[in-house]
């Protein structure tokens, strides 16, 4: 892999150590100056009035929060967003939601198209992909009709079932609840990779066709175990394409090869972290305990959206949503950066809540 270059490797853990630091401690005063805390400004809209400006992050990362982005018709609910965020090429919003009505698929603007995958009520891990020139869907399932609990789906933008991967007997499941998928996603060979993040913490992986190839690692706090290996991504950041898997419980971030070998932790000290995705050499990961962060090429913290400081709303499902400010996270579960930059959080919660970023340009 690329190691990191010009760059003294303990200058690199005193930087993260101090973010972490002041983001445990003393971030909420620092980021207001810049912004992290939900800050109010306003401007001028088109017609010469007054808007409100909610703005939360720092730096180069100051984002406003899009009013009412995604809302529902009165009387429903996304039920809980515990699941994943992901757009197509065209740049319409797929959001998976813990509900009858599956994954909600929006324009860009925020304006609802329609449903997909309805037979699958809880799809907890949504990751785009292009097969041979189509696009398509890698998900992890919690709940599906009738029969259909925890299992691999790879399906169409439009819902359609292409592929089924459910627990494999080679692996030695000896009871039914040991496998609880948490993520899965394509290899650059084709594999596929599956995270049993809510069952037994290994890591699986499969042949294109859904054949058991091997599985890696296991419950535990050593070098290459999880307790919870949560969310995954394909790091294309460095010479050598790696998996970056959130370890949430042992609260870190974890680099893999492709032949299942640990290669480092490369982040610690985080907030439960449950999902990632990419924007060039930065990556941005949703944080359970109210919170998302923004990390460099170097795996340094540069930025903290929604940074919640009231840590009894970390992580509490029986919260009202409406009560949060806009720009804050109680529980932070999906996270997508779109080609834009744009950011997508989805909090979890009993009735769920969407918020979409977009950079300040004041």
């Amino acid at each position: 892999m690329n190691k990191v270059k010009n760059r003294n490797r303990s200058d690199l853990l005193d930087r993260r150590r101090f973010f972490f630091a002041a983001g445990a401690v003393t971030l909420s005063a620092i980021g207001a100056a810049n912004g992290n805390a939900t800050e109010n400004a306003r401007e001028k809209d088109e017609c010469g009035q007054m808007e409100q400006r909610i703005l939360t992050g720092n730096g180069e990362w100051t984002y406003r929060v899009v009013p009412d982005w995604g809302k529902l018709p009165p009387g429903t609910n996304f039920g809980g967003t515990h699941g994943g965020i992901a757009t197509d090429k065209v740049g319409r919003v797929y959001i998976s939601t813990q509900s009858e009505t599956g994954v909600l698929v929006y324009s860009p603007e925020g304006a609802l198209l329609k449903t997909i995958a309805s037979e699958y009520p809880e799809i907890h891990s949504l990751v785009h992909c292009v097969n041979n020139g189509e696009e398509e869907f890698y998900c992890t399932v919690q709940k599906g009709t009738p029969k259909e609990n925890w299992l691999f789906i790879r399906m169409k933008t439009d819902g359609t079932v292409l592929q089924k991967i459910t627990a494999p007997l080679e692996a030695g499941f000896k009871e039914p609840n040991e496998w609880k998928l948490t993520a899965a996603v394509p290899a650059p060979d084709g594999s596929i990779f599956i995270a049993n993040g809510y069952g037994d913490s290994r890591l699986f992986r499969f042949d294109s066709k859904g054949n058991f190839k091997a599985s890696y690692g296991g419950k535990g706090s050593a070098d290459g175990l999880f307790n919870c290996n949560h969310g995954m991504a394909v790091d294309t950041r460095y010479d050598q394409p790696l998996l970056l898997i959130c370890d949430r419980e042992n609260r870190r971030l974890c680099h893999f090869d492709f032949d299942g070998r640990f290669v480092r932790t490369v982040t610690e000290h985080l907030r439960r972290p449950c999902q990632i995705c990419f924007y060039g050499d930065y990556a941005v990961i949703s944080e359970l305990e109210g919170r998302a962060v923004v990390l460099d090429r170097d795996n340094v913290p540069v930025a903290f959206l929604g940074d919640n400081p009231d840590r009894a709303e970390w992580a509490n499902y029986e919260l009202d949503p409406s009560s949060i400010p806009a720009a804050t996270f109680s529980a932070a579960h999906g996270c997508f950066i779109d080609n834009a930059a744009n950011i997508y959080i989805s909090d979890w919660n009993h009735t769920g809540r969407i918020t979409k970023l977009v950079r300040d340009r004041a």
